[in-house]
């Protein structure tokens, strides 16, 4: 039905990929919705360079028909890969590694955010969009059941829209939730990140490498090159992530309580470069590669969220509604699960459904899912993600209870399963609890080790390579590792703790 009195059904305001991602799965559904898009960049920057993983991917490939070109313009992913290191360690054999044996099962992909943001929009267009470009959202007036009421500046004017939807894809911008006063930080996780795209970085692979230690080139089957590879400290990672093309996304995260970043001095992109250079690994990839000029970025406070994400007229989507931290990257996995449940409102509004149990329901599965993903995932995650061993089994079991949970959900139920935000349903409690609990262990573990000045003493020398996962039973095996090392782990802790302990004294 048509919304009297308004000029449009929907107005979007951002047309990257969680903005023109939701005008396409509403326009394929329905085609005759009058949907506005407002972007205010001529041409989308490249900004950083993005990994996805299984949903984000199911999302790209099956939702929003992408896979052609997700093959033909950005490059195969082939994994994660973790480097450790300590004060012995001096070459990139000699660092810990862990990482998969062979290319992953199911496609997942290292993108260049810029050629995918324009491509989605260029689809949304196609199916019937109205694009308003180089124009900007100066205010937006919200109306419980609409319609709902935009300013947008085109040029030298201001021109009034009225939507009786309004979808906020804003980005970090986060326009309704810093507006109506929604937008809160995550203060219990106090990271922040510096990143840029560098040219000359050396190939993982590179024959040298691999002839000056045949055991570093043998103990896996997959390429190096094209993983998401992750350095590693104390209180921080970083991140190397190949592109179409050439150049390399690198970025460091780091937990302001633990990684006091140089703020003056060099440029950014050289100070980044030679923060780096201080891990072996960072030495042997990035010591003759140079940032690019005027693609270098910092951000502070990365983990936020919105403390409402929908209402009767509107939307939060993608980064507008909220972020945790580029781990894992499950960026894009937050515009599959937002973006998915933001269109599927605008349409039962639409079929002339009561919308307001909708909006109850789905204010409190999301708000419940981002808390439960930072809880089970991230909190404390910085106090051991430079620890070899810890990260070993925790990678293990994040990994495998995201793909058994998780990942799997969408390919054996179809796109019906981004309906239901992760950690949202109540069968999902158990996980949650489980994977907050090992979480919180381990990193007690680290700081007991920080506080006996014992950190990183496996982050030499040593390689989990792992076969990975599937959504076959078997692999639960990679669990049940899991556990037989949490075991053997707890055992060597105490016995550490024993020997560190001074002797009981005598009853005189």
């Amino acid at each position: 039905m048509t919304y009297p009195g308004c000029d449009y059904d929907v107005a979007i305001v951002g047309g990257s990929v969680s903005g023109a991602g939701t005008a396409t799965i509403l326009l394929r559904q329905r085609p005759d919705l009058r949907v506005l898009i407002v972007e205010k960049s001529a041409a989308f920057g490249r900004g950083v360079g993005e990994s996805t993983v299984e949903v984000s991917s199911y999302y790209l490939s099956h939702v929003l028909d992408l896979s052609r070109h997700l093959n033909e313009e950005h490059l195969v992913k082939h994994g994660m890969r973790f480097w450790f290191a300590n004060d012995a360690t001096r070459t990139l054999e000699e660092c810990s590694e862990i990482g998969n044996r062979y290319q992953l099962r199911v496609p997942t992909y290292q993108v260049d955010r810029a050629l995918l943001n324009e491509e989605v929009l260029r689809r949304a267009v196609a199916r019937g969009a109205e694009l308003w470009r180089e124009a900007q959202v100066a205010a937006v007036e919200l109306h419980d059941g609409g319609p709902q009421r935009l300013d947008v500046r085109r040029g030298d004017e201001t021109v009034q829209v009225t939507a009786r939807w309004v979808i906020d894809a804003s980005g970090p911008v986060a326009m309704l939730a810093r507006k109506n006063g929604w937008w809160q930080a995550n203060t219990a996780h106090p990271v922040s990140a510096i990143w840029a795209r560098f040219r000359g970085v050396r190939d993982w692979d590179a024959a040298d490498l691999r002839y000056r230690d045949p055991s570093f080139g043998l103990a896996t089957y997959t390429q190096r090159c094209n993983a998401t590879n992750h350095l590693t400290g104390d209180g921080w990672w970083a991140w190397l992530i190949p592109l179409r093309g050439g150049d390399v996304s690198v970025g460091v995260v780091y937990d302001e309580r633990h990684v006091e970043f140089p703020i003056d001095g060099a440029p950014l992109g050289a100070r980044l470069k030679d923060f780096l250079l201080a891990h072996p690994a960072g030495r042997e990839i990035l010591g003759e590669a140079a940032s690019i000029d005027g693609d270098v970025h910092r951000r502070r406070n990365l983990a936020y969220r919105t403390t409402r994400f929908v209402g009767d007229g509107f939307a939060l989507v993608g980064d507008a509604a909220a972020f945790i931290d580029p781990l894992y990257s499950p960026g894009l996995d937050w515009v599959s699960y937002s973006t998915s449940v933001a269109a599927d409102l605008v349409l039962a509004e639409r079929r002339g459904d009561d919308v307001a149990p909708t909006v109850e329901r789905l204010n409190r599965q999301l708000a419940q899912g981002y808390d439960r993903w930072f809880e089970a995932l991230y909190r404390d995650k910085y106090e051991y993600l430079g620890e070899f061993d810890l990260m070993r089994i925790a990678f293990q079991f994040d990994i495998g209870l995201y793909y058994f949970g998780v990942a799997s959900e969408p390919y054996r139920h179809g796109s019906k399963a981004l309906l239901q935000p992760m950690f949202s349903m109540p069968a999902s409690r158990p996980f949650y609890r489980f994977m907050r609990f090992y979480n919180r262990r381990l990193a007690h573990i680290a700081r007991d080790r920080r506080a006996a000045n014992r950190l990183g003493r496996h982050n030499s020398g040593e390689r989990a390579i792992l076969n990975g996962f599937t959504f076959a039973r078997s692999s639960v095996l990679n669990l049940v590792r899991a556990f037989a090392l949490w075991g053997r782990l707890e055992l060597s802790e105490w016995r550490d703790r024993s020997a560190a302990a001074p002797p009981d004294a005598h009853p005189s």
